[in-house]
């Protein structure tokens, strides 16, 4: 008889699994994930798993147990040791493998970790991670004795890389690795890359004693605009935990955020590709879309989340994708999914054949006021609702409204977004405007719909 196994409920995702060791996820909980996915794996014709690990101290442990549990289900596993997750996702893609798995916690705190995966082309997430905590409460496993093979891609990753480098002079450049998972890829990284190059914490720890690895929250930058200042440096950049995200700092010491540095990539990509579909989320800025089409490409604003994207990218055959929180995604001559080392390598590489600096193109950029992410606690069973309420309201009163991913408001002043979390019980909302007065009129425009649904935000 199969023997039942159910997960702490928190820890299946929209997008991933994630948990805190020890606590709602355990070495059992991974071997099952191992089991439940192998299962997945066979079901789909498959044969052949990756998995790799980033440097959270729990991830030997973790990674070792999913592996128990893939091969019990008859399904090779190539092992392909700890790095960054794109490096996991590069060994799926290039060695044919029909999965992978990587055990990460992302950028989430030491303690924590989690499990990223891909089935064939496309990522896992939604419906298909509740159907693997289905089948794990069930127990119908597929069996068989798969077989374990080491198979080490870091210096094949490194070489693929480098491979689209094309810059014309060398740049003056701060690494920041922030202890995470991509440390030792930079390391190496910088020593293929023409100019002067300043690298910080690239030795992996997974108890991050500098910083958190976080670069969407600005205090975790202060070591790389300091580096950056001391320097001299052209550009500064930094990865989050397990090196899908990308974080930007001018030579002034001044970040550029997921929207801004996209502009850049838009312009590069659309000389080769012109007229080619660029995504965006929600969450982006007006500006970055009005600069897609002004280069003569077609902006999409899309729905926040890595693995939404990247389903979407393939879907149209999009070249490019960005996110506010900084996954970047280039199909253009790489393979869609988020790496933040590509998407640095990509940046470096523009900005070696351009005369104008990362600092004078960021002072070029229209001046906008905007608020940072703002974040108002709603219970789960409600969040969805509020959003609902608040775009049924605003159609009655028609506003102009994008409801791709919550709701989007356009007014004469800017816009003002609010949706709901996909991971935890929290509106998310955020507005831009040209001025100060125009954005507190966005603000209280949002504050009023917040109330009259029922809920009370902060001062913001």
């Amino acid at each position: 008889m199969p023997q039942p196994h159910r997960f702490d409920p928190s820890i299946l995702r929209e997008y991933d699994i994630r948990g805190i060791v020890g606590k709602t996820l355990s070495p059992e909980d991974a071997r099952k994930i191992g089991r439940a996915f192998g299962t997945m794996v066979r079901r789909k014709g498959g044969k052949t798993t990756c998995v790799g690990y980033d440097g959270r101290l729990s991830g030997p442990a973790m990674e070792k147990a999913a592996v128990e549990g893939i091969v019990s289900t008859g399904v090779d596993v190539w092992r392909v040791g700890r790095g960054p997750t794109p490096m996991l996702y590069y060994a799926q893609r290039v060695s044919g493998a029909d999965g992978g798995i990587m055990v990460t916690g992302s950028h989430n705190p030491p303690d924590h970790n989690g499990f990223k995966m891909v089935l064939g082309k496309a990522p896992v997430f939604g419906e298909q991670i509740q159907a693997l905590g289905k089948l794990v409460a069930s127990g119908d496993f597929e069996t068989g004795q798969g077989k374990v093979e080491d198979r080490k891609v870091f210096d094949a990753y490194i070489d693929r890389l480098v491979q689209d480098y094309h810059g014309d002079r060398g740049l003056t450049v701060a690494w920041d690795a922030g202890n995470g998972a991509a440390g030792e890829a930079v390391a190496a990284l910088v020593k293929r890359l023409p100019g002067t190059h300043h690298t910080m914490f690239t030795e992996i720890d997974g108890r991050f004693p500098n910083h958190h690895p976080d670069p969407t929250e600005e205090k975790n930058l202060k070591h790389l605009k300091d580096a950056v200042l001391k320097h001299k440096c052209d550009v500064g950049v930094a990865f989050d935990g397990d090196g899908d995200r990308i974080g930007v700092v001018d030579g002034k010491g001044r970040v550029l955020w997921g929207d801004q540095f996209m502009a850049l990539f838009a312009e590069d990509v659309l000389a080769d590709k012109p007229g080619a579909t660029i995504i965006a989320d929600v969450k982006a800025s007006q500006t970055l879309f009005d600069r897609i089409a002004a280069l003569g490409g077609k902006p999409l604003m899309y729905r926040t989340g890595h693995s939404l994207i990247k389903s979407k990218m393939a879907a149209i055959g999009s070249p490019l994708a960005g996110e506010m929180s900084g996954h970047i995604f280039f199909a253009d001559r790489y393979y869609g999914f988020d790496d933040a080392l590509y998407a640095a390598i990509r940046l470096l590489s523009i900005l070696a054949r351009r005369k104008q600096t990362l600092t004078e193109f960021r002072d070029c950029q229209p001046r906008v006021v905007n608020t940072p992410e703002l974040r108002f606690a709603c219970a789960e069973k409600r969040k969805f609702k509020v959003v609902e309420e608040v775009r049924d309201r605003l159609r009655a009163e028609k506003a102009e409204v994008n409801d791709i991913d919550g709701v989007r408001v356009q007014t004469k002043d800017g816009w003002w977004l609010l949706r709901a979390s996909n991971t935890q019980a929290v509106l998310v909302a955020r507005c831009e405007a040209g001025d100060e007065t125009s954005l507190d009129r966005l603000k209280a425009s949002l504050r009023d719909q917040l109330k009259k649904s029922g809920v009370n935000p902060p001062a913001f």
